[in-house]
């Protein structure tokens, strides 16, 4: 089994878990151009299923 030569600094140690944890964040979000709700990136707004300006999906808001 592979043992390390020397110690892991606490710098490097430091720079590894700051990468990690860099990359822990909130996903990204805008407000929808139809109906103003809050929207992650990239995908449809749940409240009313718009997409770039076109209706995709039947959102919550409607009944059908």
């Amino acid at each position: 089994m592979a043992t390390p030569k020397s110690r892991t600094s606490h710098a490097r140690t430091a720079q590894r878990k700051a990468q990690w944890l860099g990359a822990l964040k909130a996903p990204e979000t805008h407000v929808c151009a139809n109906c103003g709700e809050m929207t992650m990136s990239y995908r449809a707004c749940p409240s009313c299923g718009f997409y770039r300006g076109r209706k995709v999906t039947a959102g919550e808001n409607e009944e059908e």
